[in-house]
């Protein structure tokens, strides 16, 4: 599944800011990096899993990643700041009902830059989440008890009003 995910990603990931949501094993996040990604936030709050992907960071000398130790939840309410990104992972635990709640964060605290790609991963029997007007599923695939998606966030997203003095 991953070398399909990445070869649907071919010519997204170099430069790319990424956010590896529910990081796990950093799986995505560190294949992104070692594909030329500009950024990887590999966002974890099992204690032992952040520091495990800390430390391979380090033995990796990979000064483009970092470990964030907070719930998923607690870090997108942050808001981005100043940054937004290009490639977000969202592969939650199966069985936790995460992916709406996800998105929904995403899209109000506007975590995505124009034309960003979102990696859904959830169960196959599960159907593909309610998405934002201005998300466009591209590309859905399912792998045994996998279902996973690539979408395509503000190829139709609504234009902001622009107001002149008149």
């Amino acid at each position: 599944m991953r070398e399909t995910l990445f070869n649907w990603l071919q010519g997204y990931v170099v430069n790319a800011r990424c956010l590896d949501l529910f990081a796990g094993s950093g799986a995505l996040g560190l294949e992104a990096l070692s594909r030329g990604a500009a950024r990887a936030v590999l966002v974890e709050n099992n204690p032992a899993v952040a520091q495990q992907l800390e430390a391979h960071l380090r033995t990796l000398r990979c000064e483009a990643g970092m470990v964030s130790p907070l719930s998923v939840a607690q870090f997108l309410e942050r808001g981005p700041g100043s940054a937004t990104y290009d490639l977000v992972f969202l592969d939650p635990p199966f069985g936790k009902n995460l992916i709406q709640s996800s998105i929904a964060l995403l899209e109000k605290h506007h975590w995505l830059a124009p034309n960003a790609h979102v990696y859904l991963e959830m169960e196959s029997t599960l159907p593909v989440p309610e998405l934002p007007e201005s998300w466009q599923l591209i590309r859905e695939q399912t792998a045994g008890h996998v279902r996973y998606c690539l979408i395509n966030v503000g190829l139709h997203r609504p234009q902001q009003p622009t107001f002149t003095d008149s």
